[in-house]
């Protein structure tokens, strides 16, 4: 690799040819302030926080977007620099509400943080603001156009990783503002839910919908049975958001925190997930023996259905009928649980804990009410539950181990893995293997479907037949896989898709993370959750097959058909 020799402040640093002066000052230890600037997107170089000194250079320079060249001699905190810096920040400070103390951001707002880190102590200037009311008719989202500092991060995250292109910058100089197309509200824009844009955004003016209200309400209500269910993804998350390391492994204590809030039971979404691979692992071999449509697409990532809704709806028939986990616990709690337990389903408030903010969205659809009731009445992020943990007083790190709650808390090693992208795939492949073959698999670990790269194909032979499979995340190369389904140039069995980067782990409702490896450390932490799984196989899990012998008779019968699977249709917004 072609490197050059630049000075950062007295230091000398060998970078790359293709590297930025930001990049080359990481490397020297030098950290330069951005806002505007997102490892995972494309740089822009628009809110000029990053301004750097030059030798020779007429002006100063962007550093996110100034390239290194030979001899370069860069100073990052001259007085020029320190003072332009300053200028630019306390001019978005100018032009931003001053309610940092209420705002849904407090603590964890980039402009806050480098206010603060440049000394700024007051704002000389004051004038005109940009104003705007704020928008929550999205199920999952809010948006405050005044707290926006317009560095176009949501533009870029929602386009170049997504593929969706929900927001652009529209009108001009000092109105210039962020928006979907036209000023129309987020509900109407032919948004997919995923939270991309939130998680992206260094400010308030994208968060997520917050739902912990009603919950603390429900959880003081004596008369209301209220019961918990934790995605996978969730568990090697939530210390993070708690000052643990990253990608600690937190089950236990997740499960001790849950009671200690007052849920009356603390069940796994991985129980559902294993009930999810008996219903789509068995509807993929009858599609196959039947002659049904193929390739047959996964449908666990909410997501990746609205996308699928709005932009692929020739192609829905391909999608899998089996609910998401999340929406088949609800389903269940509403009924076996409630049966099993003698509590009427309209006693019980059902809350699920999820990495994804589109759940949200997936709760409210009007399908999901199987069980006569909602079958899913509140959505909690991994944020939510540890703004909850937080507001509590509990001291997370100090909680012991404690187990979740049976039956619905039993699960295997393939319900956890669905936190990870082809963590579906490799669930359902353990499970069609030994039920097509009747043999047990020689080595249960599928790497040949793990990794991050964007789309992954694989050929798994089930002793003579071989089933092809695909696997995407992200909803830019879910469009790429599908645009050839579409085009008839792909011969597949089976597709996974998740609709975020890295899969559920690096979802929309996650903590925001400044590693840059933190999606493998994730990915990593579920795995080993599987590998320390007495049972890996969801075929394998007593609380299953006890569901499935004393209630549902049989993956796919009239029951389950009735409470476990849905059909999707096109949406027409935007």
């Amino acid at each position: 690799m072609d490197t050059v020799c630049i000075t950062v402040d007295g230091q000398t640093v060998e970078a790359p040819k293709s590297a930025t002066v930001l990049e080359a000052a990481r490397l020297a230890g030098v950290k330069i302030p951005t806002l505007c600037h997102h490892p995972e997107l494309h740089p822009e170089g628009s809110c000029r926080v990053c301004l750097v000194q030059i030798e020779g250079a007429r002006s100063l320079a962007a550093s996110c977007v100034h390239p290194v060249a030979e001899g370069m001699v860069v100073h990052t905190h001259s007085p020029a620099v320190r003072d332009a810096r300053k200028m630019v920040v306390e001019l978005l400070l100018a032009n931003h509400p001053a309610d940092c103390l209420a705002c849904e951001r407090n603590g964890d707002c980039e402009l806050q943080t480098i206010a603060a880190e440049l000394g700024i102590r007051q704002v000389r200037f004051n004038g005109e603001r940009r104003r705007g009311g704020k928008d929550a008719s999205n199920p999952s989202l809010v948006r405050d156009p005044e707290k926006c500092i317009l560095c176009g991060r949501c533009i870029r995250a929602c386009s170049e990783v997504q593929g969706v292109h929900v927001y652009s910058f529209t009108k001009r100089g000092f109105h210039t503002e962020v928006s979907p197309a036209f000023g129309m509200g987020l509900d109407a824009a032919a948004c997919t839910y995923c939270g991309r844009c939130a998680a992206v955004c260094p400010t308030g003016a994208i968060t997520i919908k917050d739902d912990t209200a009603p919950v603390w309400e429900a959880l003081a209500d004596a008369g209301k049975h209220v019961v918990v269910q934790t995605a996978p993804a969730v568990r090697v998350a939530l210390g993070e958001a708690l000052g643990l390391p990253a990608a600690s492994i937190v089950t236990g204590k997740m499960v001790a925190a849950l009671r200690r809030l007052g849920f009356d039971k603390v069940f796994d979404t991985d129980f559902a997930a294993d009930v999810t691979i008996m219903e789509e692992g068995n509807e993929l071999l009858r599609r196959i023996k039947e002659g049904g449509v193929l390739p047959m697409i996964t449908s666990c990532s909410p997501g990746w259905i609205n996308f699928a809704e709005l932009f692929y709806p020739e192609l829905l028939p391909h999608l899998s009928t089996a609910k998401s986990p999340q929406q088949i616990f609800g389903a269940l709690v509403k009924t076996y649980y409630a049966e099993k337990s003698g509590i009427k389903a309209e006693d019980i408030v059902s809350v699920s804990v999820m990495p994804c903010t589109a759940k949200k969205a997936e709760a409210v659809r009007p399908e999901m009410c199987d069980s006569g009731f909602r079958d899913v009445d509140y959505v909690l992020t991994t944020q939510e539950l540890a703004a909850m943990i937080r507001e509590a007083g509990l001291d997370f790190e100090a909680l012991p181990e404690e187990e979740f709650d049976a039956p619905m808390g039993i699960s295997t090693g393939a319900g956890v893995i669905f936190g990870s992208t082809g963590g579906v795939m490799e669930a359902a492949l353990r499970t069609v293997y030994e039920t097509v073959t009747g043999c047990a698999l020689a080595k249960v670990e599928l790497r040949e479907v793990r990794g991050l790269e964007g789309i992954r194909e694989a050929e798994i032979d089930l002793q003579g037949t071989i089933i092809r499979v695909a696997i995407a995340h992200s909803l830019r190369h879910a469009r790429t896989l599908l645009e050839k389904v579409r085009a008839g140039e792909v011969d597949y069995h089976f597709i996974e898709i998740m609709a975020c980067p890295g899969g559920c782990l690096g979802g929309g409702g996650q903590p925001r993370s400044k590693m840059a490896d933190f999606r493998q450390r994730r990915m990593a932490a579920l795995y080993e959750c599987d590998e320390r799984s007495g049972l890996r196989k969801s075929h394998e899990n007593p609380a299953v097959q006890e569901l499935y012998a004393s209630w549902l008779q049989a993956p796919l019968s009239e029951k389950s058909h009735h409470l476990l699977h849905t059909h999707y249709k096109p949406q027409r917004r935007g």
